[in-house]
Protein backbone atom coordinates (compact mmCIF):
# COMPACT_ATOMS: atom_id res chain seq x y z
CA UNK A 1 0.00 0.00 0.00
CA UNK A 2 1.65 3.02 -1.20
CA UNK A 3 1.43 6.03 1.76
CA UNK A 4 2.73 9.46 1.63
CA UNK A 5 3.70 10.44 4.64
CA UNK A 6 4.06 14.85 5.51
CA UNK A 7 6.07 16.26 8.63
CA UNK A 8 7.57 19.33 9.00
CA UNK A 9 5.00 22.00 9.82
CA UNK A 10 4.42 24.20 12.60
CA UNK A 11 3.71 28.12 13.54
CA UNK A 12 6.70 30.43 12.65
CA UNK A 13 7.46 34.10 12.29
CA UNK A 14 7.19 36.09 8.72
CA UNK A 15 11.43 36.04 7.16
CA UNK A 16 11.25 32.61 8.69
CA UNK A 17 12.24 29.48 7.59
CA UNK A 18 10.67 25.59 7.57
CA UNK A 19 11.84 22.63 5.41
CA UNK A 20 8.67 20.16 4.80
CA UNK A 21 9.54 16.62 4.61
CA UNK A 22 7.14 13.66 2.44
CA UNK A 23 7.99 10.36 3.17
CA UNK A 24 7.28 7.59 0.87
CA UNK A 25 6.32 4.13 1.37
CA UNK A 26 5.41 1.07 -0.60
CA UNK A 27 7.00 2.80 -3.48
CA UNK A 28 10.17 4.15 -4.62
CA UNK A 29 9.65 8.17 -5.38
CA UNK A 30 11.58 8.02 -8.70
CA UNK A 31 8.73 5.10 -9.83
CA UNK A 32 6.59 8.19 -9.55
CA UNK A 33 5.99 10.30 -13.14
CA UNK A 34 6.48 13.19 -10.59
CA UNK A 35 6.07 14.11 -6.89
CA UNK A 36 4.78 17.82 -5.91
CA UNK A 37 3.83 19.85 -3.13
CA UNK A 38 0.74 21.52 -3.02
CA UNK A 39 -0.86 23.84 -0.35
CA UNK A 40 -4.57 25.01 0.59
CA UNK A 41 -5.51 28.14 2.87
CA UNK A 42 -8.55 28.44 4.61
CA UNK A 43 -11.21 29.36 2.29
CA UNK A 44 -9.20 28.87 -0.84
CA UNK A 45 -8.65 26.39 -3.25
CA UNK A 46 -5.61 23.96 -3.10
CA UNK A 47 -3.14 25.04 -5.03
CA UNK A 48 0.36 23.83 -6.81
CA UNK A 49 3.48 24.83 -4.89
CA UNK A 50 6.69 23.00 -6.75
CA UNK A 51 6.78 20.10 -8.08
CA UNK A 52 9.71 18.17 -9.34
CA UNK A 53 9.24 14.95 -12.31
CA UNK A 54 11.62 11.71 -12.29
CA UNK A 55 14.11 13.51 -14.20
CA UNK A 56 14.87 15.85 -11.34
CA UNK A 57 13.36 18.98 -13.48
CA UNK A 58 11.56 21.20 -10.82
CA UNK A 59 8.29 23.42 -11.46
CA UNK A 60 7.80 26.01 -8.88
CA UNK A 61 4.70 28.92 -8.60
CA UNK A 62 4.96 32.14 -9.34
CA UNK A 63 4.68 33.03 -5.48
CA UNK A 64 6.90 31.03 -4.17
CA UNK A 65 9.90 31.15 -6.67
CA UNK A 66 13.39 32.04 -5.08
CA UNK A 67 12.03 31.53 -1.64
CA UNK A 68 10.93 27.69 -2.17
CA UNK A 69 13.10 24.26 -2.64
CA UNK A 70 11.66 20.68 -3.73
CA UNK A 71 14.20 18.16 -4.01
CA UNK A 72 14.57 14.69 -3.09
CA UNK A 73 16.92 12.15 -1.27
CA UNK A 74 16.31 8.43 -2.92
CA UNK A 75 18.41 6.97 -0.08
CA UNK A 76 15.40 7.87 2.49
CA UNK A 77 12.81 7.97 -0.10
CA UNK A 78 11.36 11.26 0.81
CA UNK A 79 10.58 14.64 -1.16
CA UNK A 80 11.37 17.81 0.65
CA UNK A 81 9.97 21.47 0.58
CA UNK A 82 12.62 23.98 1.62
CA UNK A 83 10.65 27.47 2.92
CA UNK A 84 12.57 30.29 3.43
CA UNK A 85 11.78 34.03 3.74
CA UNK A 86 8.53 32.68 4.47
CA UNK A 87 5.07 35.46 4.43
CA UNK A 88 1.73 35.39 6.26
CA UNK A 89 0.41 34.37 3.06
CA UNK A 90 2.30 30.76 3.00
CA UNK A 91 -0.65 29.72 5.87
CA UNK A 92 -2.02 26.97 4.42
CA UNK A 93 -2.12 22.80 5.04
CA UNK A 94 0.61 21.56 2.43
CA UNK A 95 -0.02 18.44 1.03
CA UNK A 96 2.40 16.08 -1.01
CA UNK A 97 1.20 14.44 -3.95
CA UNK A 98 2.54 11.71 -6.01
CA UNK A 99 2.02 11.23 -9.55
CA UNK A 100 1.52 7.51 -11.24
CA UNK A 101 -1.59 5.79 -12.73
CA UNK A 102 -3.32 7.59 -10.16
CA UNK A 103 -2.54 10.54 -7.93
CA UNK A 104 -1.74 9.84 -3.92
CA UNK A 105 -1.77 12.50 -1.65
CA UNK A 106 -1.02 12.69 2.17
CA UNK A 107 -3.10 13.85 4.38
CA UNK A 108 -1.18 17.62 4.93
CA UNK A 109 0.71 19.45 7.19
CA UNK A 110 -0.15 22.62 8.62
CA UNK A 111 2.34 26.05 8.23
CA UNK A 112 1.24 28.68 10.16
CA UNK A 113 3.38 32.17 9.87
CA UNK A 114 2.65 34.72 11.77
CA UNK A 115 3.46 38.59 10.87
Amino acid sequence: QVQLVESGGGLVQAGGSLRLSCAASGRSIFSFNAMGWYRQAPGSQRELVATIDSGGSTNYADSVEGRFTISRDNAKNTVYLQMKSLKPEDTAVYYCRGVASIYYWGKGTLVTVSS
